[in-house]
């Protein structure tokens, strides 16, 4: 099983394909395993990198809270990058792992070749909006302590049936679901590399927040996936890989 060890946290990741990198990150209490129709179709052409989150699927799940946070996050993104020699991807992610990819471009740009923005958004400029969304991630900590795994049972077999720790979706929602300033959304008139914004035309929370986006960052393409919720890839897997794969190849590698 490859695991990249972090300080003592091991972090799970898989590489399958060969050629231009993509790194995908999940959504929060998701797995790595919600990529795999991905991977099958992007593989013939790009090395398609696919892990899980601390304290999600087959990652540690530390008790420590200091070992959950968004800048180990965005270190365990580049370090995978590093163990595969990879100097750039197009960094990619749903939900959690959107506003992750957003970030990792905030922290590395350099490592960046382009952005993949999925059923996501950037996050909040305003504290009082900022409050609520952290008040949300605490209640999902609550929730999965109180529930156990438990929690997440109807979409466990969309998400390979993988975790292993409650404590660890709690921490996880705690120190790297919570937001803490506005330097994301801050940065959207600056990114600089091809990005794609796709959202399901049924996931009513961030179709603003795609717009926004798509608004915001300068030439970015969008795609709005029909009959798709939250889970774009999941609920219309070929519309979304035709769409993701039309993007990465009209990028110059």
């Amino acid at each position: 099983m490859p695991l990249l060890n972090r300080d003592g946290v091991d972090v799970y990741f898989e590489a399958a394909g060969s050629g231009p990198v993509v790194l995908l990150s999940h959504g929060y209490s998701a797995s790595s395993y919600m990529w795999q129709q991905q991977v099958a179709a992007l593989q013939d052409a790009y090395q398609v990198v696919i892990w899980d989150i601390r304290g999600h699927g087959r990652s540690d799940s530390p008790a420590d809270p200091a070992a959950y946070s968004e800048a180990l996050t965005l270190a365990d993104m580049a370090a995978i990058l590093d163990h595969l020699g990879a100097e750039t991807a197009a960094i990619g992610g749903l939900s959690l792992g959107g506003y992750l990819s957003l970030a990792f471009n905030v922290e590395y740009p350099q490592r960046v070749s382009s952005l993949l923005l999925f059923d996501t958004g950037p996050g909040y400029r305003d504290p009082k909006a900022r409050e609520g969304w952290n008040e949300m991630a605490r209640g999902r900590a609550r929730f999965f302590r109180r529930k156990g795994l438990d929690a997440i049972a109807e979409g466990a077999a969309a998400h390979g049936n993988q975790h292993r720790s409650a404590e660890g979706l709690a921490l996880a929602a705690e120190g790297i679901l919570q937001q803490y300033d506005a330097r994301v959304i801050d940065s959207l008139p600056g990114i600089c590399v091809p990005t794609l914004v796709l959202v399901g035309e049924n996931d009513k929370p961030f179709l603003g927040a795609t717009d926004y986006m798509a608004t915001k960052i300068p030439g970015a393409s969008k795609v709005v996936v029909e009959n798709a919720g939250h889970e774009a890839n999941l609920d219309q897997p070929e519309a979304f890989n035709s769409a993701v794969r039309a993007f990465l190849d009209n990028q110059q590698y």
